[in-house]
């Protein structure tokens, strides 16, 4: 046999010997799970070569297994995107393989009509970004660079009996009350500020990071709770003003995205959708949306009488009277506010 010869033959062994020992491992996982059902992971190496065992984990936390396999109950879970990953044992080696699952409600949704109860003049000058009812009067807080404010407003009348207006470098955005003080968003300057309830003299601003941007802000008593204009809805520390957290607003079948003005009642949180004119009814703990309900005639009543540009004058805004249960929904440059009963189909 010739040099080259051997060095090729070498070579060939070489190559087949490396092809023997190289290990592809597949993390078998289904895309998306519903928090009723159980989910089943395993690993498995395309050549069927030996393993010796996996530690299992989801979101960093392990999963007990059974050998190469796991099966996990979902129920507890947040909804939304998690990241299973499968630390493998093999050779005395080890290997890293992660991918996501989506964990989806256990139902569908229940549907909603509606009833108009009562009707109150409302500013069509006003770009409403947020709305809350507090000892009797409405807050509302506008949005447009320039025309942004937050406003003190009598409910039977529409007159703004207090208004502060934002500088017009800044986009008002979603409002809320709580220890006396005014918090409102502003829409892409990540800058949120802190006013006192009787003077509307601002005292503070919190700047959010994680979240993408500001759209609608409510609280539950403990902790402000924010949307960005994705499916999430995040928590922040009432003291600091800090992100914590965040859930994902997800039905049976898809996440929910463009979360908008929000209103906490009744221990849920109630969301409008940018552009869709509904309220979506939100499980402030897993992200389940619980109930929609479609008010578009709603809007197709206030164009009857005036003219709404279809993409932009949309509804948003909703309030809530804790003491005499009353939901108050307007919408942007509405001339119309309405208290109305969410009725279940």
């Amino acid at each position: 046999m010739s040099y080259k010869s051997f060095i090729g033959f070498a070579f060939l062994i070489f190559v087949i010997s490396s092809c023997k020992s190289e290990y592809k491992f597949i993390l078998n996982t289904p895309k998306s799970v519903q928090s009723n059902q159980e989910l089943t992971i395993s690993i498995s190496e395309k050549g069927n070569k030996p393993i010796d065992s996996v530690q299992f984990s989801i979101g960093g936390k392990k999963i007990k297994s059974n050998n190469l396999s796991a099966t996990l109950n979902v129920t507890d879970y947040k909804l939304g995107k998690h990241t299973i990953t499968a630390i493998i044992f093999y050779e005395n080696k080890t290997k890293k393989e992660t991918k996501p699952v989506y964990i989806m409600a256990d139902s569908a949704p229940e549907i909603y009509t509606y009833k108009i109860i009562n009707t109150f003049p409302h500013d069509k000058g006003a770009y409403t970004q947020g709305l809350e009812f507090y000892n009797g009067f409405l807050y509302e807080g506008t949005g447009r660079k320039g025309q942004s404010s937050i406003r003190k407003v009598e409910l039977k009348t529409g007159k703004i009996v207090q208004q502060k207006d934002l500088n017009e470098t800044y986009f008002g955005e979603g409002i809320t009350i709580l220890n006396d003080k005014i918090y409102q968003l502003t829409w892409q300057s990540g800058i949120g500020f802190v006013y006192n309830l009787t003077t509307f003299e601002k005292q503070q601003e919190f700047k959010y990071t994680k979240s993408r941007e500001g759209w609608g802000l409510t609280n539950n008593g403990e902790q402000l709770i924010k949307t960005d204009g994705t499916e999430r809805i995040w928590f922040l520390n009432k003291e600091t003003l800090i992100e914590e957290s965040y859930i994902e607003a997800y039905t049976n079948k898809q996440k929910v995205e463009k979360l908008n003005e929000l209103e906490y009642i009744n221990g849920k949180i109630y969301a409008n959708r940018w552009q869709l004119n509904s309220i979506l009814i939100i499980n402030p703990k897993t992200g389940k949306i619980e109930g929609v309900a479609n008010l578009n005639s709603l809007k197709d009543l206030i164009s009857k009488e005036q003219i709404l540009d279809e993409s932009d004058d949309v509804l948003n805004g909703i309030a809530f009277d804790k003491e005499k249960n009353r939901l108050f929904v307007t919408g942007k440059h509405w001339n119309k506010l309405y208290e109305i009963e969410l009725i279940k189909k």
